[in-house]
């Protein structure tokens, strides 16, 4: 039998090759039982940007009556083919008494949105969060208009 990228003779003496998956790329296995063809798992898809964006919305800033998507601690959502989620975000200052729970709860959220396959969330300090990333909504709350 021929080794990957090999070839062999094949059965009309033409050859044949067995070539590896591209690079990053999972090998489809198709299988076969005396019962049929086990069915086909389920594949894997984007995550809905606004499940997404919804269930960050439901965590709330325990100082401030506004989700911190309004507030706009919420800097970038990556949505990954295999149903990875990666969320970037800030907070409001960073002695922030919530530093620890605010990012667990952000991950928590995001899990629950169908199609999530893993939510992963990354503080980040650049640029640094002021009030001109509020939302609308979120400054209408907080009377600053």
């Amino acid at each position: 039998m021929a080794a990957m990228g090999e070839t062999g003779s094949g059965v009309d003496g033409q050859g044949f090759s067995f070539d590896a998956p591209p690079a990053g790329d999972s090998p489809v296995v198709a299988g076969w039982t005396p019962d049929g063809a086990p069915a086909a798992e389920a594949a894997a898809s984007v995550p809905d940007e606004e499940a997404v964006i919804a269930a960050i919305a439901t965590v709330f800033d325990p100082e401030i009556p506004v989700n911190i998507y309004e507030l706009g601690l919420i800097y970038a959502i990556d949505l990954h083919r295999d149903g990875a989620v990666r969320v970037e975000m800030t907070l409001t200052a960073p002695n922030c008494p919530s530093a620890q729970e605010l990012p667990a709860q952000v991950q928590e959220a995001v899990r629950t949105v169908p199609g999530v396959t893993d939510a992963t969330v990354e503080i980040v300090w650049d640029p640094p969060w002021d009030m001109s990333r509020m939302s609308d909504d979120a400054r209408l709350s907080l009377n600053m208009f």
